[in-house]
């Protein structure tokens, strides 16, 4: 690829991910394509359909013209509807079709990637509702909104891997620059203190989260001496509450998020944690 070297990190966890997703759909039988995933209201089907949508918008194809339905109990907000078009148009594609578009979309894409030449900052269309954000930016979404999806599936057919895949440190990154927002304000940590999040598993890393005297967090890389709270919890856990694949009082989590020193501010970080929407 001719990417710029500040876009071929996103460039090869999109890859990475859409390839993985290509290979957990290709011996689906038409039922499990119906399957439920984590993803609220979609399934292994509307998961593919939303990777495809996107990715032709990336290659700036005509949005399909449909209505959505008016039942659709997921759909709320102006960009879920947006999301939506795109997933229901294929509703009642096949499986084989699915997978002719899939690879056909990858294909496309792929060459796209290989020979773009726009900079970094170059400004770009970016779902939904056309807003508007550098070619980077788009691109990182991509990567992480792909990997993210890629995990839905796995979730929802019983086939975990890839949790420390490129897409998996870019995903890590985009999360943890929330962090700081989801403690001191959404949480309300008190002025002066300090969270500490010990993350294991596949991925590990510890961050803690310092608010200073005007309530405002920031992140950094050392441990602090005195946390007003803790956090230890292992790295799918972390990125499925994140994302709001997951509640944070939900049975599988409580064995696997452990919390020290002041446990209603805990309690007040995992509850605000999903920053995805």
């Amino acid at each position: 690829m001719s990417l710029h070297p500040s876009l071929q990190i996103y460039a090869d966890a999109w890859t990475h991910s859409v390839e993985a997703i290509s290979a957990l759909v290709q011996p689906l039988t038409e039922a499990e394509w119906n399957q439920p995933t984590p993803c609220p209201g979609w399934s292994v089907r509307d998961i593919v359909s939303h990777v495809i949508g996107l990715d032709c918008e990336a290659l700036g194809d005509p949005r399909p013209i449909h209505t959505l339905p008016s039942d659709l109990y997921h759909v709320k907000t102006d960009s879920q509807r947006y999301m939506e078009l795109q997933v229901d148009a294929r509703r009642h594609h096949t499986g084989p079709e699915m997978l002719a578009e899939l690879e056909y979309t990858i294909i496309r894409r792929t060459r796209q990637l290989r020979n773009e030449k726009r900079s970094p900052q170059a400004v770009v269309a970016m779902p939904p509702l056309n807003t508007e954000g550098t070619l980077e930016q788009a691109m990182c979404r991509r990567a992480f909104d792909v990997w993210v999806h890629e995990q839905d599936l796995r979730v929802a057919l019983g086939k975990p891997g890839n949790l420390d895949s490129p897409g998996a440190h870019v995903t890590r990154d985009l999360l943890l620059l929330a962090l700081p927002q989801v403690v001191a304000k959404k949480a309300k940590a008190p002025a002066g203190s300090a969270v500490v999040f010990d993350v294991t598993g596949p991925l590990e890393f510890l961050r803690t989260v310092r608010v200073d005297a005007n309530g405002v967090g920031t992140l950094d890389t050392s441990p602090s001496l005195g946390p007003a709270a803790s956090l230890s919890l292992d790295w799918e856990i972390y990125a499925r509450l994140a994302c709001g694949r997951v509640a944070h009082d939900a049975e599988e989590v409580r064995g696997r998020i452990k919390a020290d020193g002041d446990l209603e501010l805990a309690e007040r970080i995992l509850r605000e944690f999903t920053i995805t929407k």
